[in-house]
């Protein structure tokens, strides 16, 4: 190796040394980047196959279906006896639930659903009585009745309102109780709450169909 040679040597292997340095900087950010998308990839792979809405109501028509159902009772307790139909048993846990609350005996909230509607919770009269408990609303026929300050039933809850089972209950055990109270005794509280007109032959029929069920 000549002088030239010796001198250019060195200076030949800096600069090979140099360039491997550099194109490993380079590299590295593009390592690192790549890393990045790849890992931004995988993440919106993860989102496509998140659950979507349509995939989280599977189960909405049993819920719906569970929901529908008679609200029998809340918590297991039912104090209608076995003897009802099972038209009048079916309402069993919002019977003995109001009656309680009310004062009075499931049996004969039972026995007054049996001869006003037979457990059929869109009963509705000539009159314009409606539900299990056939109570008068303030609209449909019922608003017809006149009374000397105005329609009767203005202050009744709507057909609406009494077509749902458990307001229809809730409603009529008060209207009886309150009658009771006010009356006196069971017997003329359930004329007043019947028909007008007919002294105590509904009154009867209910405690007939109540001394049978108990």
């Amino acid at each position: 190796m000549n002088g030239v040679q010796k001198a250019v040597f060195p200076g030949v292997m800096l600069g090979i040394f140099a360039l491997i340095t550099v194109t490993r900087w380079i590299a590295s950010p593009i390592q690192v980047l790549a890393s990045t998308e790849e890992a931004q990839a995988a993440q919106v792979v993860v989102v496509e196959e998140a659950p979507t809405s349509e995939d989280t109501v599977v189960e909405a028509p049993e819920q719906a279906d569970e929901q529908d159902k008679p609200a029998e009772s809340d918590d297991g307790d039912c104090a209608v006896s076995g003897s009802f139909a099972e038209s009048i048993r079916q309402w069993c846990g919002l019977i003995t639930r109001y009656a309680r609350e009310a004062g009075l005996e499931p049996n004969l909230v039972a026995a007054l659903i049996v001869q006003e509607s037979g457990g059929n919770a869109q009963a509705y009269s000539h009159s314009g009585a409606v539900g299990l408990m056939q109570v008068m609303p303030r609209d449909g026929l019922a608003a017809s009745f006149m009374c000397v300050n105005g329609p009767c039933f203005a202050n009744r809850p709507s057909m609406a309102e009494l077509y749902d089972p458990e307001f229809n209950i809730s409603y009529g055990t008060r209207m009886l109780a309150g009658l009771v109270n006010k009356r006196g005794s069971l017997r003329d509280g359930l004329m007043a709450y019947g028909p007008m007109n007919v002294g105590y032959y509904y009154a009867d029929k209910v405690l007939g169909i109540y001394e049978a069920h108990r």
